[in-house]
């Protein structure tokens, strides 16, 4: 079993119990967690728990949203063996970010713009992003970004959607942009300084660059409603960096982010 006892400050108390390790005692250590209390952003020695020397996961875990002491009861238990869905709303964030990561997303680099004839609120892009020929890609950005700020601009396009006709222009991948509650203001995600055309991105740690799943096909996309799924958690946070939960979204060079946005939606 596994029990985690959140206490007042930022740090948690982790224990194993019946056997970590092989033993019949149990090993407490304690670990780093975020403010917001999400037992997803558990840490251990500032790695992922995963990595612990005790091989815990807490892939099963949920949790009470309201701090305790340290002399209080555990408020994260295991789950795995309570009936599946009875009535729990605790989103899985390491599941979510598995799903989040068969989306193939990809560092581009417009090449060309300009307005589509037959749809105002439309551009029309071409996107290198490291394959043969540009993609065609329209978005609809024509109220929020002026047309002379998409040349030559780094973006983040998913590309493994189905093609979409978009009045007469069929239009291979979507660029990802953060928008506020209003969605009156809207802007770019923006790769890290030094990224290239095709690299792909991911949500998570640095580390995890070498494990990624393989991208799903545009078939799975929409028979899974992947998309569906992750969207609604994709934010950025207090300094505008894009986040699925607290796994950050990543290319080598470092984390994606927006301009000025805070606590944005991502899509």
């Amino acid at each position: 079993m596994v029990v985690v006892n959140l206490l007042k400050g930022s740090t948690a108390l982790l224990r194993t119990c019946g056997g970590g390790g092989g033993g019949s005692g149990s090993t407490s250590f304690r670990c780093q967690i975020k403010q917001n209390r999400n037992w997803d952003f558990v840490k251990w020695k500032n790695r992922p728990l995963s990595q612990s020397p005790l091989r815990i996961s807490l892939r099963s875990c949920k949790c009470t949203s309201a701090p305790i002491d340290s002399s209080s009861s555990s408020v994260i238990q295991e789950t795995a063996s309570s009936p599946a869905g009875a009535g729990d709303d605790v989103v899985d964030m390491l599941v979510m970010k598995d799903s989040a990561n068969t989306l193939d997303m990809r560092v581009g680099v417009i090449v060309k713009a300009w307005r589509h004839e037959e749809a105002d609120s439309l551009y029309v892009e071409e996107v290198d992003i490291g394959e043969p020929q540009p993609r065609i890609i329209c978005s609809g950005l024509v109220k929020y970004v002026p047309l002379d700020h998409l040349q030559d601009r780094k973006v983040v396009v998913l590309v493994n959607l189905k093609p979409r006709n978009m009045r007469g222009v069929k239009s291979s991948g979507m660029l990802m942009a953060a928008s506020d509650a209003s969605h009156e203001n809207v802007e770019l995600l923006v790769p890290p300084e030094g990224s290239t055309p095709g690299e792909r991105i991911w949500f998570g740690s640095a580390e995890e660059k070498e494990n990624l799943p393989d991208a799903a096909s545009p078939n799975q996309i929409q028979k899974k409603k992947i998309w569906e799924l992750v969207q609604p958690h994709l934010k950025t946070d207090a300094y505008c960096v894009a986040a699925l939960g607290g796994h950050v979204m990543r290319t080598s060079e470092g984390v994606v982010s927006c301009r000025s946005l805070r606590n944005a939606n991502v899509s």
